[in-house]
């Protein structure tokens, strides 16, 4: 049953501020116990359009390449939020996921930009980056597990990819809004859990008061029933949570809708 944490990192405007801050919440986290450690959505650069291009611009190896220490250090399965990722031109709102030697084992792209305009808030996240192409699930020493991120809540169809290919655990970085985010953050959350019965954690940013983007926070982890087992306000802070890998294999047993799929009449690729 390994331990997890969530660390919900305000992020500064000063980049290695904010790289420091993450390598002494993990240190910290480490210290107490857990062997999954997650960072949130965009965590080494301010969330807006003003921060994106000029953050990219320097480049997301500094950060891939202390992830990848940090996890070899301390011990832990490292799931590292998302960065701006730069390749040929292109920019990628990007999940490194390392093991606790620090080897790299996943990398996921945001595949669903977040494009809305909705009351006070009109985002476009294409306007910047590049949409993913892949369904992410990888090995770990405690099994399969997935990673989404954001807005990929959204689409069930991604998730259920996921899960069909044999992740029990799907982590999301990200960063809801004020606006969206009180009635659609857990209550997304739980649906994703519930109709796949595996474990969701959803782990965001912390709320930086007065920035142009307002984060919810409420880093939140649910279980394959559907239930919150953990979550938090919206300040900075780690929030802990055990996850029992075969509470799984219980849920699908005593509820088995995920195991009487109809793919005679219906398929998600696998």
């Amino acid at each position: 049953m390994p331990k997890l944490a969530v660390c919900q990192i305000r992020t500064e405007l000063d980049q290695h501020q904010t790289m420091d801050k993450a390598y002494r919440m993990i240190a910290e986290a480490a210290g107490n116990g857990a062997e999954i450690v997650v960072l949130p959505e965009m965590w080494n650069c301010p969330y807006s359009r003003e921060y994106f291009k000029k953050y990219a611009a320097l480049g997301h190896h500094e950060a891939v390449s202390a992830m990848s220490q940090w996890a070899a250090e301390f011990g832990v399965l490292l799931v590292g939020g998302s960065v701006p990722e730069t390749e040929e031109g292109r920019i990628y709102n990007t999940c490194f996921v390392f093991d606790s030697q620090g080897r790299q084992i996943a990398r996921h792209r945001k595949v669903h930009l977040f494009d809305v305009d909705l009351p006070g808030m009109r985002f476009r996240e294409s306007s910047t980056f590049t949409p993913g192409e892949k369904v992410t699930v990888f090995d770990t020493e405690y099994g399969k597990m997935g990673c989404a991120v954001c807005f990929d809540l959204r689409f069930p169809e991604l998730f259920r990819a996921m899960a069909v290919r044999g992740a029990k655990v799907i982590f999301l970085p990200a960063q809801f809004n004020t606006t969206t985010g009180p009635t659609h953050w857990e209550l997304s959350l739980r649906a994703r859990a519930m109709d796949n019965e595996l474990y969701v954690v959803g782990a965001s940013a912390a709320l930086h008061e007065g920035f142009s983007y307002p984060c919810w926070g409420h880093s939140t982890v649910c279980d394959p029933f559907g239930d919150v087992i953990a979550s938090c306000d919206e300040k900075e802070q780690i929030l802990y949570s055990d996850i029992d890998l075969d509470r799984v294999d219980e849920v699908r047993r005593s509820l088995p809708t995920f195991l009487h799929l109809r793919r005679d009449v219906y398929t998600v690729a696998e």
